[in-house]
């Protein structure tokens, strides 16, 4: 009988998902050698390559790919039934996995508030998303709603109210020729190489565009999928990129300034969940949501995005 650790069944599973060995590592909170030993100890007890991968790609065997469809689904059961029973122990009878590209989750603590207070037998666990795949932990159904950067154009995904709106800025190095400017035009990222990543294309350009207002090209340099692979990057000035102003709040360092790109549009953000498995949680979560910023609306509240995180700007889905 072959005995299998959990964690390295963990490990597969999100290898076979990301397809990239330090995202894994990186998603998993371990070593990226850990998910190779991982990996290589249960090539080693089947007897066969469970990935292909050289310098540049990782992609899954047949037999891997095989493993991934068989033990996947068992994997999900093990651990929604572990779920279930700690709910239960705690009092608790339903949860809602919400993830979140944006980093600011402090800023929505009055949502996730008042969703508790009014669902006292739910309990919200969030998760963060990587911008390289935005959809997939939806669609593969690891969660339940996600918070993410609009327009969202999937016809599979049904599109909440919006939640924020902020300003873009430009994350450039310090030593930065544009460092010092009080703000840029897109029109200047021309002459730049701007990082890219963010998957669909239609998505991605709504925060980097291909062209400028111009018309001139913008180069597209490095691939990304988080904030921290960026750092390093923006760091040495070998790219720049356009990003939401909450970077500037939770990604202050001394090696990297945010200098506001006065022709952007106000970015929104809002919420996003699979038409086919709408609930009465995604629902009414939804409507938290709605409602509060119905309310700010009515009550003339002040908006800073850049300070305050809060937004009075509402649609609904």
């Amino acid at each position: 009988m072959i005995i299998v650790e959990l964690r390295d069944i963990e490990i597969f599973l999100t290898l076979a998902e990301e397809l990239h060995f330090t995202r894994t590592a990186q998603r998993l909170h371990v070593t990226q050698a850990r998910v190779s030993q991982a990996i290589k100890k249960q090539e080693r007890r089947i007897g066969a390559a469970l990935f292909e991968r050289n310098n540049r790609n990782v992609a899954l065997t047949p037999i891997g790919q095989r493993l991934f469809d068989d033990i996947q689904p068992l994997y999900r059961g093990l651990c929604e039934g572990m779920d279930r029973a700690r709910l239960a122990a705690r009092g608790k009878t339903g949860v809602l996995r919400v993830g979140s590209i944006a980093v600011n989750l402090h800023d929505f603590r009055q949502l996730f508030d008042t969703f508790a207070n009014d669902h006292p037998e739910c309990e919200v666990q969030l998760r963060h998303v990587d911008f390289g795949d935005p959809f997939g932990r939806l669609r593969a159904g690891d969660l339940d709603i996600q918070i993410v950067w609009l327009p969202v154009k999937e016809p599979d995904l049904t599109v909440g109210p919006v939640i924020y709106t902020e300003p873009v800025v430009l994350a450039v190095g310090a030593t930065h020729r544009l460092a010092g400017r009080e703000s840029v035009s897109y029109e200047d990222l021309a002459d730049e190489t701007v990082m890219g990543g963010a998957r669909p294309d239609y998505w991605r350009e709504i925060l980097v565009p291909l062209r400028t207002p111009s018309g001139r090209l913008i180069r597209i340099g490095p691939s990304v999928s988080n904030f921290q692979e960026m750092i390093p990057i923006l760091s040495t000035g070998e790219a720049v990129s356009p990003v939401h102003a909450q970077a500037a709040r939770y990604y202050a360092r001394p090696d990297i300034t945010y200098v506001p790109i006065r022709d952007a549009p106000a970015a929104r953000w809002g919420l996003i969940w699979r038409t086919g498995s709408e609930t009465e949680l995604i629902r009414a979560f939804a409507d938290v949501a709605h409602e509060l910023n119905s309310v700010e609306q009515l009550a003339g509240a002040p908006v800073d995005p850049v300070d305050s995180g809060t937004s009075g700007s509402t649609v609904t889905a």
